[in-house]
């Protein structure tokens, strides 16, 4: 067993190695990172250790402990290890290098508008880019144009293509005979703007000084993304869409689409998505976000400048975080169980149960494979976003406010101002009175759903609407799908499909859109027909 002593002297050994520089393999820059600036392609080689290194490795060489009296030998955390020893990687290399994402690696097409876009909280992207993908042919009276909205983290890559033949997020769900038909429909899907998969996001140059946006970005909605969207149909020459079609943040879109362009849109979509974001999606967004903040490799979003190390720790664990909320109990307990990932060894506060490790494996795939800040930004959109009429109401009044800012030269002027972004309210939080008290039970409401919302939804009482849940999805539990539908109802639509797959025919969750093609695919198919 090892000593005190010896597990000081391991660690200090550790810590040493990460001072000497190595060699750096090359390996292809993330995504996030390329074509938006131009870096070495490799650091100076260094063969011997620095004058700090030599001087740690002498301390460790004399230093003497004195025998340990501890009862019981300090623990391993090789958990911990591979994290610094990853940030020591990291430290060795300047950011043109990386792994590379897992949604798209290949090429896309973009458009590039050069009108300045006002956004919903007073913020103003002067230009910017949208990169899509498209599959099927546009019919000659361009009618036949189904624009597929995203998840958080997706790219533009539903499907393979020939510029991009690597399979898309949506891969089964495209094609020939497929839910969305190719034979029938010319189907577009985008990388939101707030994103990095392409389209102008935090990562992206800001054309007034030539730097990064970094957290100079604006705050963005929903409608900010959905707006976006539609410069590039006008581009393509798209009247009216056929359908809007989306899955969890990709359905709060598709609704948008709906409120937004009412006489542009026909048929409307949404998957396991909501009219209004919750306190729960709210909360667990907002934990991922402070994990990552709290990251001090974050700097405060400004960290991609060559030799700075990007806060991969956070993202490492706000990715937890999430995918605890993209899959059920019921699932995990069939899959993992309370299976350890090897029994025959002591117990570990580092990763030791199944799920644990799952959990830890798709915190580090996803690491280095999305922007920080874009994860930070088109959380806090989703978090924002409310189809009810008051919102809808003070967002008009805000953007008249603000819309001086596309004007002539002080378009841009106060664009820095207090007014673009978020801040802690002057008083802290006090729990406020509650009716009924906490320690009495709370009773559904069984008035429908609230006027508020039926009012701002009145737009598409003569929109076919599609919507699916599933019952055990946690993140957009299916009474969130339950209440658009009758929303809708109450506001005069009588083309409403109300799908709810139950625990006994999908456990997978809110990943369940992107693995059921029978029953979200089927569905999805005989509702576009």
């Amino acid at each position: 067993m090892a000593s005190l002593r010896e597990a000081r002297l391991v660690g200090r050994l550790l810590k040493l190695s990460f001072m000497i520089p190595i060699r750096p393999s090359p390996s292809p820059r993330p995504q996030w990172v390329r074509n938006s600036i131009n870096l070495p392609s490799k650091r100076s080689i260094r063969t011997q250790p620095t004058l700090k290194a030599q001087e740690a490795l002498a301390e460790v060489e004399e230093e003497i402990l004195p025998p340990s009296d501890s009862s019981n030998p300090a623990l391993s955390f090789p958990c911990l290890d591979a994290q610094e020893a990853k940030t020591a990687k990291l430290s060795n290399r300047s950011l043109d290098s990386g792994p590379e994402p897992s949604y798209t690696t290949g090429k896309h097409f973009r458009y590039h508008s050069q009108e300045p876009l006002l956004l919903d909280w007073g913020g103003v992207l002067p230009e910017f880019d949208i990169a899509y993908e498209t599959w099927g042919v546009l019919n000659t009276d361009r009618s036949n144009a189904i624009l597929l909205h995203t998840g958080l983290s997706a790219s533009s890559h539903a499907h393979s293509t020939d510029l991009n033949p690597k399979p898309g997020w949506w891969e089964k769900f495209i094609g020939p005979g497929r839910p969305l038909d190719t034979n029938k429909y010319h189907v577009i899907c985008t990388n939101v703007i707030g994103g990095c998969y392409g389209s102008t996001g935090p990562s992206s140059i800001d054309p007034s000084d030539g730097q990064r946006y970094a957290t100079r970005f604006p705050i963005l909605t929903m409608q900010d993304m959905v707006r976006a969207q539609f410069r590039l149909v006008d581009g393509l020459g798209i009247q009216k869409l056929y359908a809007s079609v989306g899955a969890s943040m990709g359905g709060m879109q598709s609704l948008a689409a709906g409120t937004l362009f009412p006489d542009r849109v026909g048929k409307i979509v949404s998957i396991s998505g909501c009219a209004r974001s919750h306190p729960y999606s709210i909360a667990m967004r907002h934990t991922q976000r402070q994990v990552l903040m709290m990251d001090p490799n974050w700097n405060r979003g400004f960290y991609y400048d060559p030799g700075r190390i990007p806060p991969h720790s956070g993202m490492k664990l706000a990715r937890e975080i999430a995918t605890v909320t993209y899959r059920s109990g019921p699932e995990w307990e069939n899959r993992f169980g309370r299976q350890r990932a090897d029994p025959s060894k002591q117990p570990a506060l580092c990763p030791d149960f199944l799920i644990e490790t799952y959990l830890d494996h798709a915190g580090e795939k996803f690491s280095l494979e999305y922007d920080p800040n874009s994860l930070l930004y088109v959380s806090k959109a989703m978090d924002l976003f409310d189809l009810g009429s008051k919102n809808a109401v003070s967002t008009m009044q805000r953007r008249k406010e603000n819309a001086a800012k596309l004007s002539g030269s002080g378009a841009m002027k106060d664009q820095r101002d207090l007014s673009c972004s978020l801040t802690l309210p002057d008083e802290k939080y006090e729990e406020q009175v509650q009716s009924p008290p906490l320690d009495q039970k709370v009773e559904n409401n069984t008035l429908g759903p609230p006027q508020d919302l039926v009012d701002g939804l009145a737009g598409l009482k003569n929109h076919s609407t599609l919507v699916m849940g599933v019952a055990s999805d946690i993140l957009f539990p299916a009474w969130q799908q339950k209440e658009i539908a009758e929303t809708l109802r109450s506001a005069g639509n009588q083309q409403v499909k109300h799908v709810e797959l139950g625990e006994d025919i999908s456990l997978f969750g809110h990943d369940t859109f992107l693995l059921d093609l029978e029953h979200i695919g089927g569905n999805l198919g005989r509702f576009l027909d």
